[in-house]
């Protein structure tokens, strides 16, 4: 590690990270802003700013206007200082790659999605390029990758492990993806992600925890305790779906996706007279129908035998229903599940149907990306 000659250089060293964490935080600002937010001097301040617009880290985005004296310079980040991709890895139906390169900013610059191929590795290598080709990057400028899996990253190990999608549960596949791309690739659990686009878009923003349960073809958990996500000592926190539910063994073992899974959804469909292709398809139909009542009321009791053992050992305050099953089921299947709980348990956490628009995994892949890219970003300023 190379060490920096001299106080001064450290001091520069320093301004300028803090500087830059400041017009990344607080978006745009004039240096007499930056001089009352950071004690800097007036000449140290215009200095700080050459540095990081000759950098290229920092551009003028506008001049105040109305007051007395000379306008002043609006100084913002610079969005184009710094790229990252967000990559959501689909196994339901037709397993494909869904992905958004976004700038500095965070604002989405080019979007592209393709099949999921049998080797990882130049599937998402080619999908970077094309993303880069589209957004007018040169290849290998992309700073940082995140994944988002269905399944869990165990780091220490170097592999994913719950997954279906071919080819992604080799062993140092994460290590292999960034020395083939020279970024920075994270990876994390797809519900994970989707919790954390709902407290950024969703109803979990001025709660201090919460808990994520996500219902679509197979089951998830997030755990965000204080803004911080749970992952555990492998990265398999959240994986209710493997909870049993009897004492069977072997082929006569049931665990919770056997009671709310995709599958266990339509089967309990079917024999209330609901036919649909998809889970959410099933519980849609019961939604807008007055007679499906006993399907949702039996439903929401299979949510909630599961949902006893997330309140006994966490309590969170606020539940969120997620995924398709969860945003198909709306307030109809909020309000059953809020009653079945309540008579299975003591507990009683709020119960809320997810708020986020569009795909929350994704949005979520994106907000993780963008968190880390501008980490990186500062600390590429800061004293080594």
């Amino acid at each position: 590690m190379t060490r920096l000659a001299g106080s001064s250089k450290l001091l520069r060293a320093i301004n300028e990270s803090a500087t830059l964490a400041l017009l990344l935080d607080r978006g745009t600002l004039t240096r007499g802003d930056l001089r009352e937010l950071t004690g800097l001097s007036k000449p140290t301040t215009s200095e700080v700013m050459r540095r990081l617009t000759d950098a290229g880290l920092a551009v003028v985005v506008g001049h105040t206007s109305g007051g007395p004296g000379p306008s002043a310079e609006i100084y913002a980040a610079n969005p184009a200082a710094g790229h990252a991709i967000a990559i959501s890895v689909r196994e339901a139906g037709r397993p494909h790659l869904s992905a958004v390169l976004c700038d500095l900013a965070g604002a989405e610059v080019a979007r592209a999605e393709v099949a999921a191929a049998a080797d990882p590795l130049p599937a998402v290598t080619g999908l970077v390029d094309d993303l880069s080709r589209r957004a007018g990057l040169a290849p290998g400028s992309t700073r940082l990758v995140q994944l988002a899996l269905p399944g869990s990253y165990d780091p220490a190990a170097g592999v994913i492990r719950h997954i279906d999608v071919p080819g992604w549960d080799r062993p140092g596949l994460v290590a292999d993806l960034a020395a083939r791309l020279g970024a920075t690739v994270a990876a994390d659990n797809d519900v994970n992600l989707a919790a954390i686009a709902e407290r950024h878009h969703g109803v979990a923003g001025a709660v201090e925890s919460f808990a994520l349960v996500w219902f679509s073809g197979g089951l998830g958990l997030a755990i965000d305790l204080g803004g911080t996500l749970l992952r555990g000592a492998r990265g398999g926190a959240g994986e209710i779906g493997y909870v049993p539910v009897g004492l069977g063994r072997g082929a006569d073992r049931t665990d919770l996706t056997d009671l709310v899974g995709g599958p266990a959804v339509l089967r309990l469909a079917g024999t209330h007279g609901i036919a649909a292709a998809t889970p959410e398809a099933a519980v849609a139909a019961a939604v807008s129908s007055a007679d499906a009542g006993p399907f949702l009321d039996a439903l929401a009791e299979r949510i909630a035998y599961g949902l006893a053992a997330v309140a006994a050992v966490l309590d969170p305050p606020l539940v969120v229903l997620a995924g398709d099953v969860g945003r198909a089921g709306g307030e109809a299947l909020a309000t059953r599940v809020t009653a079945a709980l309540r008579a299975t348990t003591p507990l009683d956490p709020a119960i809320a149907v997810t708020g986020v628009p569009g795909d929350p995994v994704l949005r979520g892949a994106q907000a993780a990306a963008n968190h880390a890219l501008r980490a990186q970003i500062i600390a590429s300023s800061a004293p080594r």
